[in-house]
């Protein structure tokens, strides 16, 4: 049982008392509040900055880097989520999960008539760069803040099986502020993409996991030419859309179609039976008398 995933105190660094002031920056709804600030105002001010190809990356660098030092200074805890040894091998899992999600996806949907594609007369690269800069930014910055901080703070007070659900719920609400987007594709998102990424955490404890599922998530729903949770861009491919909303997703995209959300819990539950199995939940706090 890996001892920095089930209780937070040995993954705590330096001097454990530091005073109120520590003592209240240590608690982990504060360090997790200067978190999701700092890597928000990282994500506002480059997401889809110009150039576009360079800025949103620049800016996933730089949350990181708030990440590890927020976790380091403020919370007063090691960062193995974000170690570089296993980055590469980790991302690429990831990624190839997130590719096979939504390629599953699509082809259901296209099967069943939802879907029609046709190759976009485009400049590759004029097309290709961006998406893989604007994605990159996106899925950094949106893992470091709901799975890194939300997920691990809320996990260490009320333990995973509330953390979970909670920020999940949290982050479809989050999407209702997205072009296209109702009430059902913020529950839809929050079940497929909130419950499937923090189910995939709980059971790699790597954020570099999540990043990569993330980032080939959208990044193949873009590049299909498919609406990215109501974000319309030039894909490779020019998609024709037909059909009730709930096979299609209507203007929001692929991720408001019940085919991703079903596909996505069958991706979840068996993560989750493998994060219980490793002994990598957090179990539910009780109070003590």
């Amino acid at each position: 049982m890996s001892t920095t995933a089930t209780t937070p105190r040995p993954d705590s660094v330096g001097d454990a008392r530091g005073g109120p002031i520590g003592r209240f920056l240590r608690f982990p709804l504060a360090w997790m509040l200067i978190g999701l600030v700092g890597v928000g105002v990282v994500a506002g001010l480059t997401a889809q900055s110009e150039p576009v190809t360079v800025i949103p990356v620049l800016g996933a660098a730089l949350a990181v880097v708030v990440y590890w030092a927020v976790m380091r200074f403020v919370a007063r805890r090691r960062t193995p989520e974000i170690a570089g040894r296993r980055a590469v091998p980790e991302a690429l899992f990831g990624a190839a999960i997130g590719l096979g999600f939504v390629a599953g996806s699509a082809s259901i949907i296209t099967a069943l008539g939802g879907y029609s594609f046709t190759w976009a007369d485009v400049d590759v690269l004029a097309v290709v760069a961006p998406v893989l800069a604007i994605t990159c930014g996106v899925a950094v910055t949106e893992e470091l803040m709901f799975r890194g901080f939300a997920v691990q703070a809320l996990e260490r007070l009320l333990g995973s099986w509330i953390a979970l659900p909670t920020t999940a719920l949290f982050f479809g609400l989050m999407h209702l502020l997205n072009p296209g987007a109702t009430l059902w594709t913020s529950i839809a998102i929050g079940i497929e993409a909130g419950g499937l990424l923090g189910a995939a955490f709980l059971w790699r404890r790597n954020l570099w996991f999540v990043i990569g599922l993330h980032f080939a998530w959208n990044t193949t729903v873009a590049l299909l030419g498919i609406t990215v949770s109501g974000h319309v861009a030039p894909g490779l491919l020019a998609v024709d859309v037909s059909g009730p909303m709930l096979l299609t997703g209507g203007a929001f995209g692929i991720e408001g179609s019940l085919v991703t959300v079903t596909l996505g819990l069958l991706l979840a539950v068996p993560m989750l039976l493998l994060a219980r199995r490793r002994g990598t939940l957090v179990p539910v706090r009780r109070p003590r008398p």
